[in-house]
C-alpha cells in the first residue's frame, strides 16, 4: 500500500523533444513535457477540453530509452511520482516547480 501514496499515471502526447544531460557525477537524465487532455463542463454548460502540461524527468537507463524513442507528438503512457522543488533562476528569483519522476514509460500506437 505504501507505493500508492505518491503515484501518478498519465496517458498523453509528448510535447517536446527530450533534453538529455549528464550530471557532474556521470548520472544520465532526460527532461520532456507531456500533454494530457482534460474534458469538463464549464459554468456556462459548455463542454470544454483543455491540455494540461506536465514536466517529466527520467534517470539512468530510462533516460536513455526516452532520449532514443520519445518523439514530439507521440502518444505515451507513464507512471511515476510527483516531486516539488525550489531553485533560483538566472535572475535570482526563487522558483517552485512540480515534476514527475518516471518509473515506467510505454510508447503507444497512434
Amino acid at each position: 500500500m505504501y507505493t500508492l501514496k505518491n503515484k501518478v499515471q498519465l496517458i498523453g502526447q509528448i510535447g517536446s523533444k527530450p533534453e538529455a544531460r549528464v550530471t557532474s557525477t556521470g548520472k544520465k537524465w532526460a527532461r520532456l513535457s507531456l500533454g494530457s487532455k482534460v474534458t469538463y463542463w464549464n459554468t456556462a454548460g459548455k463542454r470544454t477540453t483543455e491540455m494540461q502540461w506536465h514536466t517529466l524527468i527520467a534517470w539512468g537507463d530510462l533516460a536513455e530509452l526516452v532520449k532514443k524513442y520519445a518523439v514530439k507528438g507521440k502518444n505515451i503512457a507513464i507512471e511515476g511520482k510527483l516531486i516539488n522543488r525550489d531553485y533560483i533562476d538566472k535572475q535570482g528569483i526563487l522558483r517552485n516547480v512540480t515534476e514527475i519522476i518516471l518509473f515506467n514509460v510505454e510508447l503507444l500506437k497512434a
